[in-house]
């Protein structure tokens, strides 16, 4: 493998086309595509200033880097990344991706993040004003996170979650086969349209939750006060601990609950009708 230290590029495709290369304490100056189309790439201490430096790249691995904003869009079409202990600043990272890993990433402007990518495990990792975070993605788990942005994991499919705090609206929109374990789960409307969500060990809030849920597991979770109006049209196995502000029309399955504010039951709900709601003891 070729290594280059303390090195600078800048301008269009300077290490186009790059095989068996390691970068150390190298600034990639403005310009676009700085290592497009190479395989088997290291960066370490390097700092990418430029647009769209890894596109169409097949295994790279990036260690404690900056991409400042200007990197933007910078990790699209490409496989087999490893990225620890990096500062990721710029906007519309991640896309069309598949096979990686993230240790220890802050992302602070993480809008439109996470497109169209497969098979990715994320531990130790931040992503803040993450709106449409992981769209349309599947084969993800993630560990230790924190998430704030709405829309978060719309249309996602199989994905593991445990320890996190994620403050999302209208999250796992139409997702399949999502579970989610030991963590708070902040803000409206949450899980709508989803097929087989699990929560376990979790804590809701935000209005209208788990609405129009097919299959919906609840296991030893917990409900803000805030958390009104829930199980709208939903078929579901809830057990909560505590006491549920209201329950409206659920469709069928059962919920168990230490106590109920409300429970609305009308003209409108939908068939079987046959749900189950019971206080516990």
């Amino acid at each position: 493998m070729k290594t280059i230290r303390n090195e600078e590029f800048g301008g269009e495709r300077p290490l186009f086309a790059s095989h068996g290369l390691r970068l150390e304490n190298c600034t990639i100056h403005a310009g676009e595509s700085a290592l497009k189309e190479c395989s088997d790439i290291e960066a370490d201490g390097c700092r990418f200033e430029g647009k769209y430096p890894f596109w169409h790249v097949d295994g790279f691995r990036i260690k404690n880097c900056l991409f400042t904003e200007g990197a933007r869009a910078a990790l699209w079409y490409s496989k087999n990344l490893e990225m620890t202990d990096t500062l990721v600043e710029a906007p519309k990272m991640f896309r069309e991706m598949e096979d990686l890993t993230l240790r220890n990433v802050k992302v602070p402007d993480a809008a439109e993040t996470m497109w169209h990518v497969r098979n990715v495990r994320l531990q130790n990792v931040e992503f803040l004003r993450a709106d449409y975070l992981f769209m349309h993605s599947e084969n993800i788990a993630i560990e230790d996170y924190h998430q704030q942005g709405n829309y978060s994991f719309q249309y996602c499919k199989n994905v593991v979650i445990r320890n996190a705090e994620i403050d999302s609206k209208d999250a796992f929109w139409n997702t399949e086969d999502v579970t989610v374990y030991d963590s708070r789960l902040t803000g409206e409307y949450l899980g709508w349209h989803s097929h087989r969500l699990h929560l376990v060990n979790c804590h809701i809030s935000g209005t209208q939750p788990l609405c129009y849920c097919h299959d919906l597991v609840l296991e030893n979770c917990t409900f803000d006060a805030d958390a009104d109006l829930a199980f709208e049209e939903s078929t579901l196995q809830a057990d909560v601990r505590g006491t549920i502000t209201s329950v409206k029309n659920p469709t069928s399955g059962r919920i168990t609950a230490d106590g109920y504010g409300e429970i609305i039951l009308d003209e409108n709900i939908k068939a079987p009708a046959d749900c189950v709601i019971e206080t516990r003891g």
